[in-house]
């Protein structure tokens, strides 16, 4: 049971992050093309996981954001084990509606993919916790507007590239035209969301404000950060 609404909040943000970083990885090996323009489709539930991150770092601080990113990260690797173990096993002859060739289509994203998702998400991580507190730390609670979307505009820069290079430039599968521009689009289209969904940071910092005085027990931040 949870003790307090504190870290009912901490749980459902926490899941709900965990879940659009984990489904972003799963999915991110298809490309698609918008224009002249490719991306990968990976991007779509990234405006969540800015939402949650900066409501996180909010609430839960420095620390409670870099040991969710690195479970997340673990969590994203497990994933890929269970997917090449589900490869591995033999599709029923006649009797799955999905065979080996269709399914390993879809979920069987290369090494390279893998790894470049999980460096980017970690490093992207981190330098967004560290922008979100270097604003905070000079602005308090004021301008929520600037730590949550300043530090979006540099972490999703390194994101976008870091994992297109390792994952389809370095092994040869796109050459460096494409890398920067899918890379330029990315980047661009996820820095736009984040713009857009700006307010949606404010109606989240408000409503578990709210929630959380009318919590009658409350406990420091530091029981979720120890």
């Amino acid at each position: 049971m949870f003790k307090t609404k504190k870290e009912i909040v901490f749980v459902v943000l926490a899941g709900i992050f965990i879940t659009n970083a984990v489904v972003a990885e799963l999915i991110g090996g298809k490309l698609i093309q918008i224009g002249p323009f490719v991306m990968s489709i990976g991007i779509l539930p990234w405006p969540i996981v800015f939402l949650t991150t900066d409501l996180i770092n909010e609430y839960f601080g420095e620390k409670g954001v870099k040991k969710l990113s690195f479970i997340t990260a673990c969590l994203i690797a497990y994933a890929f084990l269970i997917l090449f173990m589900a490869i591995a096993i033999p599709a029923a002859k006649g009797i799955s509606p999905v065979n080996d060739d269709q399914f390993e289509a879809v979920f069987g994203q290369s090494m390279w993919i893998i790894f470049g998702s999980v460096i980017a998400f970690m490093v992207s991580q981190l330098i967004d916790v560290w922008i979100f507190w270097f604003f905070k730390k000079r602005t308090g609670e004021k301008k929520i507007w600037l730590r949550a979307t300043g530090s979006t505009v540099i972490s999703q820069l390194f994101d976008s590239f870091i994992v297109l290079g390792i994952a389809f430039w370095l092994p040869g599968k796109i050459d460096f035209k494409t890398y920067i521009t899918s890379g330029l689009t990315g980047y661009i289209f996820k820095l736009t969301l984040a713009i857009v969904l700006t307010p949606l940071i404010y109606v989240g910092h408000h409503l578990i404000k709210e929630y959380l005085e009318k919590d009658n027990h409350p406990k420091s931040e530091e029981h979720l950060q120890e």
